[in-house]
């Protein structure tokens, strides 16, 4: 029983921490719909910020002075944020505000390395709170217990400053009614500065407290704001209260999880986060999430297929990419086959999105199982290579027509969460089953047959399989199934109105992106000789979403643009500098700001003022005559 008490306790502290990320990440989406992706980089400067103050400053008022000063710095440097990028795209769609905010947390990984080096550093001991209280019989650190109250005391005075000033009470206003408040004459710009601050105050202070618990490490942002994201949909999205008792629910299960169910203890909180948004779509406490913007087509345009013009240059493409075997040696082979995989697997997400609209935080998922399947098909059966793949296919559209059942009941970011949440699920899986997957380990030797394994052959093989996927899904986008999922993505009322269920129709665009994912991370798992359950985890699932993102989310196809110029530039900038992250994020932020539709967004476009310009001038002519 002691033991229990003691590991509730432990819990109880960890919520706290917990609670202040996520009570900010929370407050900043209400207000602002930013899906703030930097929040754990905001909240990792935080911890870095304070050691550093901490370690120069001695005594009690050295070491709390430090942690106050270090939340002043990191909210001032989160205002600077939100005011010289932010601003210049809130009108963007809500996922290019995603992919910005996934940048700046690259750039952050390596800023804190050069500043601050790459060993993990330990932090000083809270003054007076170095010891341990014995409860019935278990040693509870003193500090916990400070964490413990801290909670709900932070809970009070941000429900004190809400309800009793005149700040919460607009801010409270904005998230209900952006629009009404502007109405009103209330100057949006400063309180969205304001109300972003104080949410990556709260990060920072999370961050700042953990010093005396956990080294401080370049990577401990992406192990928070996972939590942090589990923690705000399971609360609801914008509420507070909501927050924190997911919080409380989050931490009990991570500390008992480990200590009860261990085999299990990595996928216990996603199960209740998908549980809670099958049951309740948004969230414990959260109100319905308002329309969102820009995950449909971005463009005024209607989609055509390809004329004879732009198939005469897609056809010059493949045959330049056929005949790049004849110069590139086995390295630049292997690098090209990795980035038509990546096209595919992209264009698979394109599908989803664009034609869809359906965001998903989680189609990695698919790309996974392919792998998986398409392994352990040649480990454990000894199948060939070819009807491997379609084991791989068959496990990946197993999987999306399960979890695609639940998604497609939801929309939006409760949507999106609980796609992650069925990913995590399944890379849980894979890391845990060891007897299965092999863990950590991988499954090795799962290499091509003798006629695909020299690098040209299966550059061919990966260029045809591309080639093929990419053609097969612009003719669904254009077949009469295509029309029916782009009118429930545009009016899923008026869809309904004439037929086409919302529901049905894009569980079956789930399955078909799924299909399309696993193909191409079967011949990923050939490409590699081995899988690893990174292949399920989140940068797999983020990689897609940039490449997306980049190529241009309301476009046809642009995500194999986005996906040879990611992989390009991520391969490049890996051989040239040690800072690979710091350029790629900076890359990636001037990329969203220049071209906010996207690489392939920006030539569309280009191309359809250039149509208009030269039927224009054509016109001209014949008016003067007359």
């Amino acid at each position: 029983m002691a033991l229990y008490l003691a590991q509730f306790l432990t819990g109880l502290a960890g919520a706290a921490s917990l609670f202040l990320v996520a009570s900010g990440l929370s407050i900043i989406f209400g207000v602002t719909r930013v899906v703030n992706f930097a929040h754990g980089a905001f909240y990792m400067v935080g911890a870095y910020v304070a050691y550093t103050l901490t370690e120069r400053f001695e005594g009690a008022i050295g070491f709390w002075g430090g942690i106050v000063l270090s939340v002043l710095v990191v909210a001032a440097l989160g205002g600077l944020v939100e005011i010289l990028l932010l601003r210049r795209i809130y009108h963007a769609p809500d996922l290019f505000q995603l992919l910005a905010t996934f940048g700046l947390t690259l750039m952050a990984e390596d800023l804190v390395v050069i500043i601050w080096g790459p060993e993990d550093l330990v932090g000083p001991r809270a003054p007076g709170l170095k010891g341990a209280v014995e409860v019935l019989g278990q040693a509870v650190p003193s500090y916990d217990l400070v964490l413990i109250a801290l909670g709900p005391l932070v809970l009070g005075a941000l429900w004190l400053l809400f309800h009793r000033t005149r700040f919460g009470i607009l801010v409270r206003a904005a998230t209900q009614d952006r629009d009404m408040v502007a109405a009103l004459g209330v100057n949006q710009k400063w309180l969205f500065t304001a109300v972003f601050c104080l949410g990556v105050g709260l990060a920072a202070l999370g961050g700042a407290l953990q010093i005396p618990r956990d080294a401080v490490n370049h990577a401990m942002d992406l192990t928070v704001i996972v939590e942090a994201f589990v923690v705000v949909v399971i609360g609801g999205l914008g509420s507070v209260g909501g927050a924190f008792l997911a919080s409380l629910l989050v931490a009990e299960l991570n500390a008992f999880g480990i200590l009860v169910l261990p085999g299990v203890s990595l996928v216990l909180v996603f199960v209740v986060m998908a549980v809670v948004l099958v049951l309740r779509p948004n969230g414990l406490l959260g109100r319905a999430e308002a329309p969102a913007r820009g995950t449909g087509q971005m463009s005024s345009r209607p989609w055509r297929p390809l004329d004879a013009k732009a198939q005469f240059i897609a056809l010059v493409a493949v045959a330049v990419a056929a005949l790049l075997p004849l110069w590139l040696g086995p390295y630049g082979l292997a690098v090209g086959a990795e980035m038509l995989i990546f096209a595919l697997f992209a264009m698979s997400l394109q599908f989803l999105m664009s034609t869809g609209g359906l965001a998903s935080f989680g189609h990695a998922a698919y790309f996974g199982l392919g792998a998986y399947g398409a392994a352990l098909a040649v480990k454990s059966l000894g199948w060939p290579m070819i009807p491997a793949l379609g084991c791989g296919v068959m496990l990946g559209l197993a999987g999306a027509a399960l979890f695609g059942w639940f998604c497609v009941r939801l929309a939006g970011v409760y949507f999106a969460m609980l796609t992650l949440a069925f990913a995590q699920i399944a890379w849980s899986a894979a890391f845990q089953w060891t007897a299965v997957t092999g863990g950590d380990n991988g499954l090795l030797g799962s290499w091509p047959d003798a006629w695909a394994a020299s690098p040209r052959a299966f550059y061919w093989l990966s260029l045809a399989v591309a080639v093929g996927g990419i053609g097969a899904l612009r003719i669904l986008t254009f077949s009469p199934f295509g029309y029916g999922l782009r009118a429930v993505r545009d009016s899923s009322l008026r869809a309904e109105a004439i037929g086409i269920g919302r529901r049905h129709t894009q569980w079956v665009c789930f399955i078909v992106a799924g299909g399309f994912a696993a193909l191409a991370g079967g011949l990923f798992a050939f490409l590699k000789g081995s899988v690893f359950p990174d292949a399920l985890g989140i940068p797999t699932s983020v990689d897609g979403l940039v490449m997306v993102l980049l190529g241009g989310v309301g476009t046809v196809s642009g995500s194999v643009l986005g996906a040879v110029v990611y992989k390009a530039l991520s391969v490049w900038l890996i051989s040239q500098t040690d800072y690979s992250k710091l350029v790629l994020g900076a890359a990636i932020v001037g990329l969203v700001v220049l071209f906010p539709s996207g690489i392939g967004g920006f030539f569309s476009a280009w191309a359809g003022r250039r149509r208009v310009s030269t039927r224009a001038t054509a016109a001209a002519p014949v008016e003067a005559a007359e």
